[in-house]
Formats: C-alpha cells, sequence, structure tokens
C-alpha cells in the first residue's frame, strides 16, 4: 500500500507493487538496517534483494509458496524453469527459512542453501473456542473450506464430495464464479478477515483442506485453535501440520477424512494448535538469525529490520 500497484496476470485480487526500486531503497536506507528478511518473491522482494546485494545488507529470505507448481498449474510453464529462479533469488541471502521438515528436505533436494528451520505461529487469542452463530440455517453438519479459491487450492475436489449436512467456503478469488455456478449446493460465504473469519471456523464441524501444493496452511492451524479438527491429504503441509494429531485426520480417501474427524475431540485440536503460538514462532525466527554469521557480525549499524 506504499507504492503503486497493478493487478497480478490471471489473479488481479492480488496487487503487484510497479516500480518500488527507489522508493524502497529511500525507506530502507532512512531506517538503515543491519539485516533484512524479505518474506516473499514477488516485485518488492526482488528490489529489496537487489538492494541489500548493492549496499552489503545481509538478509534472509522465506519460502512460503510453491509458485513453480502454481505457474505450471495455469501456465503450462515446466516447473524447472521457475525452480532455477527461486533458487536463484534464495541463495543470494544469508539464509531460507522453511516452515516444516518436509519443505526442508525438498528444497535441499532442489540445491537451496543454508535451509533453516521456522515454524509458522497463529493468534491464539483471536482463533479460539467459543459459541458461534454463523451458518445457523444451514444443515449440519459443517464442513468448511477457507482461503484463495484458486486452481492450485484443489477446492474442487472437496465440493466433488459425497458428504451430509453443507458444504461451506469461505473466501474469493479467480475460480469462485465457476465452482458457485457448478456446484450450486455450496454456500459461498465471501471473503472473511479477523474475529468474521474466527466466527466461521468455531461454527464448522471439519475443516477441509484439499489443497496438495501448500507448504505448510496456516488456515490448518486457525481452524485447530477454534477447536475444530481437519480433514486433509496426507501430503507436505498437513503432514507436518497435523502429523498424528487427534485433532485432525489425513486420508487420501478425503471423504473418509472427513468423516472420520467428525469424531475428532475438539478440545485435542486446541491443545495441537498451543504449540504454535506467536511467542514460540518469534522465538523461532530469533535463534536461527542469532546462528548467522552475517548476522553475528554485522559490517554496521546495531539494528535489525
Amino acid at each position: 500500500d506504499r507504492f503503486p500497484t497493478l493487478p497480478m496476470p490471471s489473479y488481479p485480487e492480488i496487487r503487484l507493487a510497479l516500480l518500488p526500486r527507489f522508493r524502497l531503497a529511500r525507506l530502507a536506507e532512512s531506517f538503515g538496517p543491519t539485516a533484512v528478511h524479505i518474506a516473499t518473491e514477488g516485485p518488492l522482494g526482488w528490489a529489496m534483494r537487489a538492494l541489500c546485494l548493492r549496499r552489503g545488507w545481509p538478509f534472509t529470505t522465506s519460502f512460503h509458496t510453491r509458485f513453480p507448481e502454481y505457474l505450471h498449474a495455469r501456465t503450462g510453464i515446466p516447473p524447472r524453469m521457475a525452480w532455477a529462479v527461486m533458487r536463484r533469488f534464495h541463495n543470494a541471502g544469508a539464509g531460507t527459512f522453511a516452515a516444516t521438515p518436509s519443505l526442508h528436505s525438498e528444497l535441499v533436494s532442489r540445491g537451496f542453501k543454508r535451509v533453516l528451520p521456522w515454524t509458522r505461529g497463529v493468534d491464539l487469542s483471536l482463533f479460539s473456542p467459543g459459541p458461534s452463530d454463523d451458518f445457523a440455517d444451514l444443515p449440519r453438519p459443517i464442513f468448511l473450506n477457507a482461503g484463495r479459491v484458486a486452481v492450485e487450492k484443489n477446492i474442487e475436489a472437496f465440493l466433488s464430495l459425497d458428504l451430509p449436512g453443507t458444504k461451506v467456503v469461505v473466501g474469493d478469488g479467480p475460480q469462485r464464479a465457476e465452482l458457485a455456478r457448478r456446484f450450486p449446493n455450496v454456500h459461498f460465504a465471501g471473503w472473511r478477515m479477523g474475529e468474521g473469519l474466527a466466527a466461521a471456523y468455531k461454527a464448522a464441524d471439519v475443516f477441509v483442506f484439499p489443497s496438495r501444493t501448500d507448504t505448510f496452511g496456516l488456515v490448518l492451524l486457525e481452524a485447530m485453535a477454534c477447536g475444530t479438527p481437519v480433514a486433509a491429504y496426507p501430503v507436505m503441509g498437513p503432514l507436518d501440520v497435523v502429523a498424528d494429531s487427534p485433532g485432525g485426520v489425513l486420508d487420501e480417501d478425503l471423504r473418509s477424512a472427513c468423516l472420520a474427524a467428525l469424531q475428532c475431540p475438539r478440545d485435542l485440536a486446541r491443545a495441537h494448535a498451543e504449540r504454535f503460538s506467536w511467542p514460540a514462532c518469534a522465538a523461532s525466527f530469533r535463534r536461527q538469525l542469532a546462528l548467522l554469521p552475517e548476522i553475528l557480525h554485522p559490517r554496521r549499524g546495531d539494528r535489525v529490520a
């Protein structure tokens, strides 16, 4: 929001910073960082990477999104080409953070250097168990999905299931109109944030996560923090986040996972999510930074951005 933007091709809901280099340089240089963390590989990330290399500022990155697979699904571009670009972006830094052991292993196997562990966290006060009047007029049980309504999220696999009660989708994206037309019995609740999103999680009986390409799946933790058990495929993300927790069920038969998750105790789903608090997330990040030589022995300044 500090830069002119343009819509991302094929996904106009996401805005990309337009030519951010010079203004970004002024902002960063006025702060004078000892080190920088670059969260994503968008235009701002590439501009900051170039600035850090020019100024000699050590920087870390984190790998959040499997863009090679997303691009392949949308455009047919071979994933190996995009992976080469991703390696170039991340390997220039002091380290790349990966949220799960599965992702860590994959990045190492793909030639990423200095891959560091850093799990995610959720706001356990906002996402917490409690009553909710959402979807009170819909037949139960409520099977909920929340997030971007886009092809890479594999939502169709969820909507195609023969399940009792009601399927609810919270979110928006380029595939919403098509899916709403093809699945008229599904309740599309639109985009929500904050308390509205938490209320949707609380009202659901099962949170269904059909994605096979997410590196983590923060929504899994948000749902479990609200006491809502999870049903998902046993793939990267769910395997690491849900694992063998009694608060969720992983199965290649997603329908079976959904029905079995109805029996999961809600208090155990919450207990599992409590391991991923914001303080624990911040402490993990700080510990890893303190181990990097570039951070331990900065060339100038005494502040970390």
